[in-house]
């Protein structure tokens, strides 16, 4: 089952009563049953791309993409012989020392500083950004336009049901604990870049009272964009959204407890948290050691994910234990970089002769 590795987010779990922050996989749309070795090939892609942005040249571009693979190659041997469960249990915590890699200094900035806001961006901080306060516990979305627009009542009543027909998508126990929330309101959401033209909501809950706000995003799962090129799913993953939602819950180390599946005039949607402590690493603060840091990371993470559901031993023994698949990605994924540096020229050159139509004012719309 592959996924969208192009960036990783910090997830949190629950030890005692404080809240620990992981490192993990993010951005499920396209994930499906497909060959593992894709999504290594679609990481490499990625490395490259964000070091030609962040100015690395061919050589230090290599160098990235070889970290990458040697990540993913070294994580495969270290966990061909650990026992299934113990791999299902194994977090990365990025606030504490790992014993298995050295990270240098910056990298250790740069993730105590994105730790530092993960751990900020929570419910209540969103709700004063997005929402307004009419009294007596009353909220309403602001509208914000492009990004947050209000809906009609119709469209309000359409959400409201899928809502509750998502419920009976999560776990008895999990159901039961949004029965303990209301929906104050919801609002039409633009989403990012690689989702544009699809549907997305958020829909702003309530629990005990004003101060428990909770936000659900009710976003549009379309067919993945590789589904041409693979067999037919089976029929437990036809529905998008239950396709996103397990894939999710089989790749991720700990996985939004609020993730179920619905949907609305036809199409599927899946519904998940919206920023509830997550914040994602600053590629563009990174360069040198830890850009490559940061490669050999993103490659242990995708590597202990193909192995919650793969069979790493096959996949340690395909890699390896020498640098021959690492220097193959790397010419790749410069191959790669080539061609997406033409098409977006492509793209550029028909916009300035009003071949195409494009807004190009910078606006910001996070998934």
């Amino acid at each position: 089952m592959g996924s969208n590795v192009g960036s990783t987010l910090r997830k949190r779990v629950i030890v005692g009563h404080t809240y620990e922050v992981v490192f993990d996989l993010n951005d499920f749309d396209e994930t499906t049953v497909g060959p593992w070795e894709w999504d290594l090939k679609r990481l490499v892609a990625s490395v490259n791309v964000a070091g030609r942005q962040n100015g690395l040249n061919a050589r230090e571009r290599a160098a990235a993409v070889k970290r990458c693979v040697e990540g993913y190659r070294f994580n495969a041997l270290r966990l061909e012989s650990m026992g299934v469960l113990d791999i299902w249990y194994l977090h990365a915590y990025p606030g504490r020392d790992n014993p298995i890699a050295k990270v240098d200094p910056k990298s250790k900035a740069v993730f105590r500083k994105t730790l530092d806001k993960a751990m900020h961006t929570d419910n209540h901080a969103l709700l004063p950004k997005v929402a307004d306060h009419k009294g007596n516990g009353f909220w309403i979305f602001r509208d914000n336009p492009p990004v947050l627009t209000q809906i009609d009542k119709a469209t309000k009543q359409k959400i409201i049901k899928a809502l509750n027909d998502y419920s009976q998508t999560l776990p008895r126990e999990r159901r039961v604990m949004l029965s303990h929330y209301h929906i104050a309101d919801v609002a039409h959401r633009v989403v990012g870049v690689g989702s544009v033209g699809t549907r997305a909501y958020l829909a702003l809950l309530f629990g005990n009272g004003e101060t428990d706000p909770l936000f659900l995003q009710v976003k549009e799962a379309t067919l993945p964009a590789h589904a041409p090129y693979l067999p037919s799913l089976e029929a437990d993953f036809r529905h998008n959204g239950k396709r996103v939602v397990i894939g999710q819950r089989a790749l991720q180390a700990s996985s939004d407890p609020m993730l179920g599946y619905t949907q609305i005039d036809g199409r599927d949607f899946y519904v998940r948290q919206m920023k509830n402590l997550k914040a994602s690493i600053p590629v563009e603060w990174l360069t040198g050691p830890s850009f490559n840091f940061y490669a050999w990371a993103c490659g242990a993470i995708l590597s202990r994910a193909h192995a919650r559901i793969g069979d790493p031993a096959r996949i340690a023994g395909y890699s390896g234990n020498s640098t021959v698949l690492d220097e193959a990605l790397a010419v790749w994924a410069e191959g790669y970089g080539d061609q997406t540096e033409t098409d977006h020229a492509a793209l550029v050159d028909a916009i300035r002769h009003g071949k195409i139509k494009a807004d190009t004012s910078e606006s910001s719309s996070a998934e």
